[in-house]
């Protein structure tokens, strides 16, 4: 097996891609088709409205989120964006469990935003990286949510070191 390079996470907002979504959904890494009954099952089970983050706040909670993942972690942080619903964010490869990377993700914008309710959901999407040319698109891929926020790129300059 390659050995990996870096790992991309990306974790949704409480209430914001349900299984059964009409943008398609995943499960367990496979993606299944629009399914309004069971989006619809999902919506009637929440105990909360949606969650989506108030776009004053999104670079101040992405950099609270980078600051975690770098400090507490150790990690090497090459790419990340959050947007309202959503964040992705790329790692170097790392001796920690991909669970504990998100975990500390998710407690930085909680503890950010100290908001009282759930904000994410409970799982998150990892995707390994094996070579350099899926490390740089994935880079490239996270670099658009931030100009999409007219945002610099790479907003977190020191924190985050990409591939050349």
């Amino acid at each position: 097996m390659p050995r990996t390079l870096a790992i991309m996470f990306t974790m949704t907002t409480y209430g914001t891609w349900l299984r059964g979504d009409q943008r398609n959904w995943v499960e367990d890494g496979i993606i299944y088709p629009p399914n309004p009954s069971l989006e619809s099952a999902d919506r009637d089970r929440m105990k909360h409205p949606e969650f989506l983050f108030p776009k004053e706040s999104l670079h101040q909670t992405a950099a609270a989120i980078a600051a975690s993942l770098t400090t507490r972690l150790s990690i090497t942080l090459h790419a990340l964006a959050l947007q309202s619903w959503h964040t992705h964010f790329l790692v170097a490869a790392t001796e920690h469990d991909v669970s504990i990377i998100a975990k500390c993700a998710k407690d930085a914008a909680r503890y950010h935003l100290r908001p009282g309710r759930p904000i994410w959901v409970e799982g998150y999407d990892k995707r390994f990286c094996y070579n350099f040319k899926s490390v740089q698109t994935r880079i490239t891929y996270i670099e658009r949510h931030n100009l999409q926020n007219h945002l610099p790129p790479n907003p977190f300059g020191k924190l985050i070191t990409p591939y050349i």
